[in-house]
Protein backbone atom coordinates (compact mmCIF):
# COMPACT_ATOMS: atom_id res chain seq x y z
CA UNK A 1 0.00 0.00 0.00
CA UNK A 2 0.90 3.82 -0.05
CA UNK A 3 0.03 6.14 2.44
CA UNK A 4 1.08 9.54 2.74
CA UNK A 5 4.02 9.08 0.46
CA UNK A 6 5.44 5.80 2.12
CA UNK A 7 4.97 2.04 1.99
CA UNK A 8 2.87 0.55 4.67
CA UNK A 9 1.51 -2.94 5.18
CA UNK A 10 -1.93 -3.63 6.59
CA UNK A 11 -2.47 -2.81 9.75
CA UNK A 12 -3.51 -6.54 10.57
CA UNK A 13 -0.30 -7.92 8.75
CA UNK A 14 -2.40 -10.03 6.43
CA UNK A 15 -1.50 -10.08 2.53
CA UNK A 16 -3.14 -11.19 -0.30
CA UNK A 17 -2.10 -13.58 -2.79
CA UNK A 18 -1.92 -11.85 -6.38
CA UNK A 19 -1.59 -14.33 -9.53
CA UNK A 20 -0.49 -14.57 -12.95
CA UNK A 21 -3.73 -15.88 -14.44
CA UNK A 22 -2.15 -17.65 -17.37
CA UNK A 23 -0.37 -20.10 -15.47
CA UNK A 24 -2.28 -19.82 -11.53
CA UNK A 25 1.23 -19.35 -10.17
CA UNK A 26 1.48 -16.91 -6.99
CA UNK A 27 3.87 -13.65 -8.34
CA UNK A 28 3.75 -12.27 -4.80
CA UNK A 29 1.32 -10.38 -2.49
CA UNK A 30 0.04 -7.66 -1.32
CA UNK A 31 -1.51 -6.07 2.36
CA UNK A 32 -5.20 -7.20 2.76
CA UNK A 33 -6.01 -3.53 3.87
CA UNK A 34 -9.00 -3.07 5.85
CA UNK A 35 -11.27 -0.08 7.77
CA UNK A 36 -8.18 1.02 9.43
CA UNK A 37 -5.91 1.10 6.94
CA UNK A 38 -8.72 3.29 4.60
CA UNK A 39 -9.13 5.48 7.60
CA UNK A 40 -5.46 6.25 7.73
CA UNK A 41 -5.47 6.73 3.94
CA UNK A 42 -8.22 8.99 4.03
CA UNK A 43 -6.64 10.97 7.02
CA UNK A 44 -3.22 11.56 5.22
CA UNK A 45 -5.23 12.23 1.69
CA UNK A 46 -7.62 15.09 3.96
CA UNK A 47 -4.16 16.43 5.58
CA UNK A 48 -2.70 17.41 1.86
CA UNK A 49 -5.86 18.64 1.18
CA UNK A 50 -6.43 20.91 3.83
CA UNK A 51 -2.76 21.73 4.56
CA UNK A 52 -0.88 20.87 1.55
CA UNK A 53 0.73 22.71 -1.21
CA UNK A 54 -1.76 20.68 -4.28
CA UNK A 55 -4.82 22.03 -4.49
CA UNK A 56 -3.13 26.03 -3.56
CA UNK A 57 -1.01 25.46 -6.66
CA UNK A 58 -1.55 27.69 -9.54
CA UNK A 59 -3.24 25.87 -12.72
CA UNK A 60 -0.62 26.44 -14.89
CA UNK A 61 1.75 25.15 -11.95
CA UNK A 62 -0.52 21.61 -11.36
CA UNK A 63 -0.10 21.31 -15.15
CA UNK A 64 3.32 21.32 -14.95
CA UNK A 65 3.44 18.33 -12.39
CA UNK A 66 0.66 17.11 -14.34
CA UNK A 67 3.19 17.02 -17.51
CA UNK A 68 5.90 15.31 -15.66
CA UNK A 69 3.88 12.61 -14.55
CA UNK A 70 2.35 11.84 -18.48
CA UNK A 71 6.24 12.41 -19.12
CA UNK A 72 7.29 9.68 -16.81
CA UNK A 73 4.71 7.43 -17.57
CA UNK A 74 5.90 7.44 -21.26
CA UNK A 75 9.20 6.71 -19.87
CA UNK A 76 8.38 3.86 -17.95
CA UNK A 77 5.44 2.33 -20.36
CA UNK A 78 7.50 -0.51 -21.61
CA UNK A 79 7.27 -1.88 -17.62
CA UNK A 80 4.30 -0.86 -17.23
CA UNK A 81 2.51 -2.45 -19.86
CA UNK A 82 4.69 -5.86 -19.37
CA UNK A 83 3.08 -5.72 -15.28
CA UNK A 84 -0.72 -5.20 -16.53
CA UNK A 85 0.07 -8.01 -18.86
CA UNK A 86 1.59 -10.78 -16.23
CA UNK A 87 -1.42 -9.14 -13.18
CA UNK A 88 -4.17 -9.17 -15.54
CA UNK A 89 -3.44 -11.58 -18.09
CA UNK A 90 -3.79 -9.19 -21.26
CA UNK A 91 -1.78 -10.09 -24.12
CA UNK A 92 0.99 -7.88 -24.91
CA UNK A 93 -0.50 -6.39 -27.89
CA UNK A 94 -3.76 -4.84 -26.57
CA UNK A 95 -1.58 -3.80 -23.38
CA UNK A 96 0.98 -1.75 -25.25
CA UNK A 97 -1.68 -0.32 -26.83
CA UNK A 98 -3.65 0.96 -24.00
CA UNK A 99 -0.74 1.69 -21.42
CA UNK A 100 0.86 3.55 -24.12
CA UNK A 101 -2.26 6.22 -24.10
CA UNK A 102 -1.84 6.82 -20.51
CA UNK A 103 -0.33 9.75 -20.70
CA UNK A 104 -3.13 11.31 -23.15
CA UNK A 105 -5.46 11.96 -20.34
CA UNK A 106 -3.09 13.43 -17.76
CA UNK A 107 -1.88 15.68 -20.83
CA UNK A 108 -5.50 16.61 -21.85
CA UNK A 109 -6.54 17.01 -18.02
CA UNK A 110 -3.78 19.41 -18.08
CA UNK A 111 -4.47 21.43 -20.94
CA UNK A 112 -8.42 21.73 -19.06
CA UNK A 113 -6.50 23.21 -16.13
CA UNK A 114 -4.81 26.09 -17.72
CA UNK A 115 -8.03 26.89 -19.94
CA UNK A 116 -10.39 26.53 -17.56
CA UNK A 117 -13.72 28.04 -18.20
CA UNK A 118 -15.11 30.74 -16.01
CA UNK A 119 -19.57 31.03 -16.85
CA UNK A 120 -20.84 33.86 -16.78
CA UNK A 121 -24.62 34.39 -16.55
CA UNK A 122 -26.60 36.94 -17.87
CA UNK A 123 -28.78 38.23 -15.18
CA UNK A 124 -31.12 41.05 -15.43
CA UNK A 125 -30.75 44.54 -13.94
CA UNK A 126 -27.25 45.33 -12.15
CA UNK A 127 -25.50 42.40 -11.51
CA UNK A 128 -22.63 40.39 -12.49
CA UNK A 129 -23.27 36.07 -12.07
CA UNK A 130 -20.16 34.17 -12.85
CA UNK A 131 -19.69 30.37 -11.50
CA UNK A 132 -16.32 29.06 -10.01
CA UNK A 133 -15.57 25.23 -9.29
CA UNK A 134 -13.99 24.38 -5.99
CA UNK A 135 -12.41 20.66 -5.40
CA UNK A 136 -14.43 18.27 -2.82
CA UNK A 137 -11.37 16.84 -1.04
CA UNK A 138 -11.12 13.41 -0.67
CA UNK A 139 -12.14 11.37 -3.33
CA UNK A 140 -12.17 7.44 -3.08
CA UNK A 141 -11.50 5.56 -6.67
CA UNK A 142 -13.18 2.39 -7.16
CA UNK A 143 -11.08 0.24 -9.79
CA UNK A 144 -11.94 -3.06 -11.65
CA UNK A 145 -9.55 -5.34 -12.66
CA UNK A 146 -9.94 -5.75 -16.40
CA UNK A 147 -8.14 -2.32 -17.35
CA UNK A 148 -6.71 -1.70 -14.12
CA UNK A 149 -4.20 1.44 -15.23
CA UNK A 150 -6.73 3.20 -17.90
CA UNK A 151 -9.87 2.94 -16.08
CA UNK A 152 -7.59 4.74 -13.03
CA UNK A 153 -6.24 7.36 -15.45
CA UNK A 154 -9.59 7.97 -16.81
CA UNK A 155 -10.91 9.19 -12.81
CA UNK A 156 -7.41 10.31 -11.40
CA UNK A 157 -6.71 12.55 -13.87
CA UNK A 158 -9.58 14.96 -13.72
CA UNK A 159 -9.63 14.14 -9.94
CA UNK A 160 -6.39 15.61 -9.20
CA UNK A 161 -6.05 18.26 -11.89
CA UNK A 162 -9.02 19.99 -10.15
CA UNK A 163 -6.91 20.26 -7.02
CA UNK A 164 -9.06 17.12 -5.08
CA UNK A 165 -6.45 14.40 -3.17
CA UNK A 166 -7.31 10.67 -3.82
CA UNK A 167 -7.44 7.53 -2.04
CA UNK A 168 -7.55 4.41 -4.36
CA UNK A 169 -8.49 1.24 -3.91
CA UNK A 170 -7.96 -1.13 -6.56
CA UNK A 171 -9.25 -4.71 -6.88
CA UNK A 172 -7.66 -6.99 -5.06
CA UNK A 173 -6.93 -9.37 -8.10
CA UNK A 174 -4.90 -6.90 -10.37
CA UNK A 175 -3.41 -4.01 -7.29
CA UNK A 176 0.53 -4.09 -9.33
CA UNK A 177 0.38 -1.47 -11.57
CA UNK A 178 -1.71 0.75 -9.72
CA UNK A 179 1.07 0.73 -6.90
CA UNK A 180 3.50 1.17 -9.37
CA UNK A 181 1.66 4.33 -10.81
CA UNK A 182 1.48 6.10 -7.60
CA UNK A 183 5.56 5.54 -7.29
CA UNK A 184 5.71 6.75 -10.88
CA UNK A 185 3.60 9.97 -9.00
CA UNK A 186 5.64 10.44 -6.51
CA UNK A 187 8.73 10.38 -8.98
CA UNK A 188 7.07 13.28 -10.81
CA UNK A 189 6.48 15.54 -8.14
CA UNK A 190 3.17 15.26 -7.23
CA UNK A 191 3.35 15.66 -3.20
CA UNK A 192 2.90 12.95 -0.70
CA UNK A 193 -1.05 11.97 0.40
CA UNK A 194 -2.50 13.25 -3.12
CA UNK A 195 -2.30 10.22 -4.22
CA UNK A 196 -2.72 6.84 -1.69
CA UNK A 197 -3.39 3.27 -2.21
CA UNK A 198 -5.14 0.72 -0.42
CA UNK A 199 -4.72 -2.76 -1.35
CA UNK A 200 -6.94 -5.55 -0.11
CA UNK A 201 -11.38 -6.95 -0.62
CA UNK A 202 -13.81 -4.88 -2.19
CA UNK A 203 -15.67 -6.50 1.38
CA UNK A 204 -13.55 -4.89 3.17
CA UNK A 205 -11.13 -1.96 2.13
CA UNK A 206 -13.64 -1.35 -0.91
CA UNK A 207 -16.50 -1.39 1.51
CA UNK A 208 -15.06 0.95 3.96
CA UNK A 209 -13.96 3.53 1.62
CA UNK A 210 -17.26 4.13 0.39
CA UNK A 211 -18.63 4.53 3.55
CA UNK A 212 -15.93 6.77 5.29
CA UNK A 213 -17.71 9.86 6.00
CA UNK A 214 -14.54 12.13 5.08
CA UNK A 215 -14.53 11.29 1.09
CA UNK A 216 -17.13 13.06 -0.37
CA UNK A 217 -16.48 11.79 -3.61
CA UNK A 218 -16.89 8.57 -4.88
CA UNK A 219 -16.21 6.69 -8.35
CA UNK A 220 -16.03 2.93 -9.21
CA UNK A 221 -16.27 0.94 -12.35
CA UNK A 222 -17.97 -2.49 -12.10
CA UNK A 223 -20.52 -4.37 -11.56
CA UNK A 224 -24.38 -2.67 -11.64
CA UNK A 225 -24.87 -4.51 -7.87
CA UNK A 226 -22.00 -3.46 -6.24
CA UNK A 227 -22.15 -0.03 -8.13
CA UNK A 228 -26.08 0.58 -6.51
CA UNK A 229 -24.74 -0.62 -3.15
CA UNK A 230 -21.71 2.61 -3.57
CA UNK A 231 -24.48 4.81 -5.02
CA UNK A 232 -26.69 3.97 -2.37
CA UNK A 233 -23.94 4.37 0.90
CA UNK A 234 -22.30 7.84 -0.59
CA UNK A 235 -26.12 9.11 -0.61
CA UNK A 236 -26.64 8.19 2.88
CA UNK A 237 -23.80 10.95 3.88
CA UNK A 238 -24.88 13.17 0.54
CA UNK A 239 -21.71 12.30 -1.43
CA UNK A 240 -21.15 12.19 -5.10
CA UNK A 241 -20.70 9.38 -7.09
CA UNK A 242 -19.76 8.65 -10.61
CA UNK A 243 -20.40 4.83 -11.62
CA UNK A 244 -19.36 3.02 -14.55
CA UNK A 245 -21.37 -0.17 -14.26
CA UNK A 246 -22.18 -3.54 -16.32
CA UNK A 247 -23.32 -3.67 -20.21
CA UNK A 248 -24.75 -5.69 -22.58
CA UNK A 249 -23.59 -3.61 -25.85
CA UNK A 250 -25.80 -4.53 -28.75
CA UNK A 251 -24.12 -4.72 -32.19
CA UNK A 252 -26.67 -4.20 -35.12
CA UNK A 253 -25.16 -5.11 -38.11
CA UNK A 254 -27.29 -4.33 -41.45
CA UNK A 255 -27.79 -6.15 -44.48
CA UNK A 256 -25.94 -3.59 -46.16
CA UNK A 257 -23.02 -3.48 -43.91
CA UNK A 258 -20.53 -5.07 -46.04
CA UNK A 259 -19.68 -8.71 -44.16
CA UNK A 260 -16.46 -8.77 -44.23
CA UNK A 261 -15.78 -5.10 -42.29
CA UNK A 262 -18.35 -5.78 -39.75
CA UNK A 263 -17.80 -9.65 -39.03
CA UNK A 264 -14.32 -8.28 -38.38
CA UNK A 265 -15.21 -5.65 -36.11
CA UNK A 266 -17.63 -7.42 -34.30
CA UNK A 267 -15.17 -9.97 -33.76
CA UNK A 268 -13.24 -7.18 -32.19
CA UNK A 269 -15.65 -5.89 -30.26
CA UNK A 270 -16.83 -9.12 -28.69
CA UNK A 271 -13.39 -10.73 -27.71
CA UNK A 272 -11.29 -7.54 -27.15
CA UNK A 273 -9.85 -8.12 -23.54
CA UNK A 274 -11.64 -12.14 -23.38
CA UNK A 275 -14.15 -10.46 -23.46
CA UNK A 276 -13.85 -8.94 -20.07
CA UNK A 277 -14.83 -5.19 -20.72
CA UNK A 278 -18.14 -3.48 -20.06
CA UNK A 279 -19.04 -2.16 -23.23
CA UNK A 280 -17.76 -5.34 -24.87
CA UNK A 281 -19.93 -6.11 -27.90
CA UNK A 282 -21.51 -9.47 -27.11
CA UNK A 283 -25.11 -9.06 -27.94
CA UNK A 284 -24.54 -9.42 -32.64
CA UNK A 285 -27.96 -8.56 -33.67
CA UNK A 286 -27.52 -9.24 -37.93
CA UNK A 287 -30.32 -8.76 -40.19
CA UNK A 288 -31.74 -11.55 -41.24
CA UNK A 289 -30.89 -11.77 -44.84
CA UNK A 290 -27.11 -12.05 -43.73
CA UNK A 291 -27.53 -13.69 -40.49
CA UNK A 292 -25.66 -17.17 -41.20
CA UNK A 293 -23.13 -15.77 -43.20
CA UNK A 294 -22.43 -13.40 -40.27
CA UNK A 295 -22.42 -16.48 -38.13
CA UNK A 296 -19.42 -18.52 -40.27
CA UNK A 297 -17.53 -15.25 -40.32
CA UNK A 298 -17.73 -14.98 -37.02
CA UNK A 299 -17.07 -18.60 -35.90
CA UNK A 300 -14.14 -18.59 -38.48
CA UNK A 301 -12.56 -15.57 -36.75
CA UNK A 302 -12.73 -16.69 -32.98
CA UNK A 303 -11.93 -20.50 -33.82
CA UNK A 304 -8.66 -18.93 -35.56
CA UNK A 305 -7.56 -16.84 -32.78
CA UNK A 306 -4.25 -17.42 -30.90
CA UNK A 307 -4.67 -18.54 -27.18
CA UNK A 308 -1.51 -19.02 -25.11
CA UNK A 309 1.55 -16.72 -23.28
CA UNK A 310 0.43 -13.09 -23.17
CA UNK A 311 3.24 -12.27 -23.38
CA UNK A 312 3.74 -13.27 -26.24
CA UNK A 313 3.39 -10.91 -29.07
CA UNK A 314 1.60 -13.82 -31.28
CA UNK A 315 -0.63 -14.40 -28.74
CA UNK A 316 -4.55 -12.71 -29.55
CA UNK A 317 -6.07 -13.56 -26.40
CA UNK A 318 -5.32 -14.26 -23.48
CA UNK A 319 -6.71 -15.86 -19.91
CA UNK A 320 -9.78 -14.69 -17.78
CA UNK A 321 -8.43 -13.05 -14.67
CA UNK A 322 -9.14 -15.94 -12.12
CA UNK A 323 -11.11 -19.09 -11.95
CA UNK A 324 -14.29 -18.17 -10.17
CA UNK A 325 -14.38 -15.39 -13.54
CA UNK A 326 -13.90 -19.05 -15.97
CA UNK A 327 -16.26 -20.97 -13.94
CA UNK A 328 -19.20 -18.27 -14.22
CA UNK A 329 -18.37 -17.80 -18.24
CA UNK A 330 -18.85 -21.83 -18.63
CA UNK A 331 -21.74 -21.74 -16.57
CA UNK A 332 -22.98 -19.38 -19.12
CA UNK A 333 -22.48 -21.49 -22.21
CA UNK A 334 -24.23 -24.62 -20.48
CA UNK A 335 -27.51 -22.26 -19.87
CA UNK A 336 -27.18 -20.65 -23.95
CA UNK A 337 -27.46 -24.36 -24.84
CA UNK A 338 -30.11 -25.40 -22.19
CA UNK A 339 -32.15 -22.33 -23.65
CA UNK A 340 -31.90 -23.25 -27.15
CA UNK A 341 -29.12 -21.61 -28.39
CA UNK A 342 -26.35 -23.55 -31.26
CA UNK A 343 -23.38 -23.26 -29.80
CA UNK A 344 -21.05 -22.56 -33.23
CA UNK A 345 -17.58 -22.81 -31.90
CA UNK A 346 -15.51 -22.77 -28.61
CA UNK A 347 -17.33 -23.47 -25.08
CA UNK A 348 -14.47 -24.81 -23.71
CA UNK A 349 -11.24 -25.22 -22.24
CA UNK A 350 -8.29 -25.05 -24.78
CA UNK A 351 -5.68 -27.14 -24.77
CA UNK A 352 -1.99 -25.85 -24.20
CA UNK A 353 1.34 -26.54 -23.28
CA UNK A 354 2.43 -25.95 -20.05
CA UNK A 355 2.20 -23.90 -17.69
CA UNK A 356 -0.51 -22.24 -19.51
CA UNK A 357 -2.44 -25.59 -19.48
CA UNK A 358 -3.21 -24.44 -15.93
CA UNK A 359 -4.15 -20.77 -16.55
CA UNK A 360 -7.98 -19.09 -16.91
CA UNK A 361 -8.45 -19.96 -20.77
CA UNK A 362 -11.97 -20.39 -22.72
CA UNK A 363 -12.15 -20.45 -26.02
CA UNK A 364 -13.89 -17.79 -27.32
CA UNK A 365 -17.23 -18.42 -28.25
CA UNK A 366 -20.27 -17.94 -30.84
CA UNK A 367 -23.69 -19.24 -29.61
CA UNK A 368 -26.36 -18.81 -32.91
CA UNK A 369 -30.19 -18.97 -32.57
CA UNK A 370 -30.46 -16.95 -29.79
CA UNK A 371 -33.66 -15.05 -28.67
CA UNK A 372 -33.51 -11.86 -27.49
CA UNK A 373 -35.46 -12.81 -24.26
CA UNK A 374 -33.16 -15.56 -23.40
CA UNK A 375 -30.22 -15.01 -20.15
CA UNK A 376 -27.36 -15.03 -22.40
CA UNK A 377 -28.78 -12.31 -24.44
CA UNK A 378 -29.57 -10.16 -21.27
CA UNK A 379 -26.96 -10.98 -18.69
CA UNK A 380 -23.66 -9.47 -18.47
CA UNK A 381 -20.91 -12.81 -19.39
CA UNK A 382 -18.11 -10.65 -18.99
CA UNK A 383 -15.74 -13.49 -20.89
CA UNK A 384 -15.39 -14.08 -24.83
CA UNK A 385 -19.15 -15.02 -25.55
CA UNK A 386 -20.82 -13.45 -28.32
CA UNK A 387 -24.57 -14.08 -28.42
CA UNK A 388 -26.12 -13.52 -32.27
CA UNK A 389 -29.40 -12.06 -32.25
CA UNK A 390 -31.86 -11.70 -36.06
CA UNK A 391 -34.03 -9.23 -36.86
CA UNK A 392 -36.33 -8.46 -39.46
CA UNK A 393 -35.84 -4.58 -40.18
CA UNK A 394 -34.72 -1.07 -38.74
CA UNK A 395 -37.63 -0.87 -36.03
CA UNK A 396 -37.04 -4.58 -35.02
CA UNK A 397 -33.41 -3.92 -34.50
CA UNK A 398 -33.30 -0.73 -32.80
CA UNK A 399 -36.38 -2.40 -30.43
CA UNK A 400 -34.08 -5.40 -29.55
CA UNK A 401 -30.90 -3.64 -29.20
CA UNK A 402 -32.94 -0.91 -26.49
CA UNK A 403 -34.94 -4.06 -24.89
CA UNK A 404 -32.13 -5.04 -22.02
CA UNK A 405 -31.55 -2.71 -18.86
CA UNK A 406 -27.94 -1.83 -19.76
CA UNK A 407 -26.99 1.10 -21.98
CA UNK A 408 -23.43 1.85 -21.87
CA UNK A 409 -21.78 1.33 -25.21
CA UNK A 410 -23.30 -0.13 -28.32
CA UNK A 411 -22.15 -0.22 -32.33
CA UNK A 412 -23.99 -0.47 -35.76
CA UNK A 413 -22.42 -1.52 -39.19
CA UNK A 414 -23.97 -0.07 -42.15
CA UNK A 415 -22.87 1.89 -45.39
CA UNK A 416 -26.30 3.93 -45.28
CA UNK A 417 -25.41 7.77 -43.88
CA UNK A 418 -28.97 8.43 -42.97
CA UNK A 419 -29.41 5.62 -41.65
CA UNK A 420 -26.56 5.29 -39.79
CA UNK A 421 -27.62 8.66 -37.94
CA UNK A 422 -30.58 7.78 -37.85
CA UNK A 423 -30.50 4.82 -35.58
CA UNK A 424 -27.65 5.98 -33.77
CA UNK A 425 -29.97 8.55 -32.18
CA UNK A 426 -32.68 6.40 -31.15
CA UNK A 427 -30.35 3.63 -29.34
CA UNK A 428 -30.34 3.89 -25.39
CA UNK A 429 -26.44 4.07 -25.11
CA UNK A 430 -23.72 6.32 -23.66
CA UNK A 431 -21.60 5.57 -26.54
CA UNK A 432 -22.52 4.85 -29.74
CA UNK A 433 -20.04 3.42 -32.49
CA UNK A 434 -20.75 3.54 -36.25
CA UNK A 435 -18.65 0.85 -38.47
CA UNK A 436 -16.35 0.91 -35.36
CA UNK A 437 -16.07 -0.49 -31.87
CA UNK A 438 -14.46 0.23 -28.09
CA UNK A 439 -12.77 3.87 -29.45
CA UNK A 440 -12.45 6.53 -26.30
CA UNK A 441 -10.46 9.34 -26.40
CA UNK A 442 -9.58 12.00 -23.34
CA UNK A 443 -11.86 14.70 -24.80
CA UNK A 444 -14.96 12.73 -25.53
CA UNK A 445 -17.15 12.00 -22.55
CA UNK A 446 -17.86 8.06 -21.28
CA UNK A 447 -20.96 6.63 -19.56
CA UNK A 448 -23.62 4.97 -19.27
CA UNK A 449 -27.40 4.72 -19.39
CA UNK A 450 -30.08 2.96 -17.53
CA UNK A 451 -28.28 0.21 -15.07
CA UNK A 452 -25.07 1.07 -16.48
CA UNK A 453 -23.99 4.11 -13.82
CA UNK A 454 -24.70 7.38 -13.93
CA UNK A 455 -22.15 10.58 -14.72
CA UNK A 456 -19.76 10.54 -17.25
CA UNK A 457 -15.56 10.63 -17.84
CA UNK A 458 -14.22 12.54 -19.97
CA UNK A 459 -13.96 15.92 -21.55
CA UNK A 460 -15.39 18.91 -19.81
CA UNK A 461 -17.71 16.53 -17.88
CA UNK A 462 -14.95 15.03 -16.15
CA UNK A 463 -13.73 17.97 -14.59
CA UNK A 464 -17.66 19.21 -13.90
CA UNK A 465 -17.64 15.49 -11.82
CA UNK A 466 -14.75 16.46 -9.26
CA UNK A 467 -15.73 20.16 -8.80
CA UNK A 468 -18.15 21.91 -6.69
CA UNK A 469 -20.31 25.25 -8.78
CA UNK A 470 -20.28 27.71 -6.45
CA UNK A 471 -22.03 30.89 -8.22
CA UNK A 472 -21.26 34.11 -7.19
CA UNK A 473 -23.22 37.33 -8.14
CA UNK A 474 -21.88 41.13 -7.36
CA UNK A 475 -24.23 44.13 -7.68
CA UNK A 476 -21.97 46.49 -9.59
CA UNK A 477 -24.37 49.40 -9.70
CA UNK A 478 -23.34 51.91 -7.44
CA UNK A 479 -26.76 53.55 -6.05
CA UNK A 480 -27.76 52.63 -2.60
CA UNK A 481 -31.00 50.30 -2.01
CA UNK A 482 -33.49 50.88 0.79
CA UNK A 483 -34.53 46.74 1.15
CA UNK A 484 -36.92 48.30 3.41
CA UNK A 485 -38.19 51.38 1.45
CA UNK A 486 -42.01 51.56 -0.13
CA UNK A 487 -40.43 50.05 -3.62
CA UNK A 488 -38.44 46.97 -2.31
CA UNK A 489 -41.60 44.71 -2.84
CA UNK A 490 -40.20 43.94 -6.49
CA UNK A 491 -36.85 42.99 -4.97
CA UNK A 492 -37.87 40.48 -2.45
CA UNK A 493 -37.80 37.55 -4.53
Amino acid sequence: MRIAGEPVEAATGETLDILNPATAQVMTTTPAGGAEDVDRAVRAARRAFDDGPWPRMERSQRARVLHRFADHLEERMDALFRLETLNNGRPVRETRAQVGRLAEWFRYSAALLVAERTDVIPMPGPYLNYLLRHPFGVCGLLTPFNHPLMILAKSLAPAIATGNTVVIKPSELTPLTTLELADIAAEAGVPDGVINVVTGTGATAGKALAEHRDVAKLTFTGGTEVGRSIGVAAAKRFARATTELGGKSPVLIFEDAGLERAVKGAAFGAFIAAGQTCICGSRIIVHEAIYEEVVEGLAATAGALRLGDPSDERTQMGPLVADRQRRRVLGYVGIGAEEGGRVVTGGGVPQLEAPFDRGFFVEPTVIADVENEMRVAQEEIFGPVAVVVPFTDEEDGVRKANDIRFGLGSALWTRDVARAHRVAARIEAGMVWINDHHRLDPASPWGGLKDSGVGREGGWESFDEFTEIQSVTVRIAEDDVDWYGDDAAARLN
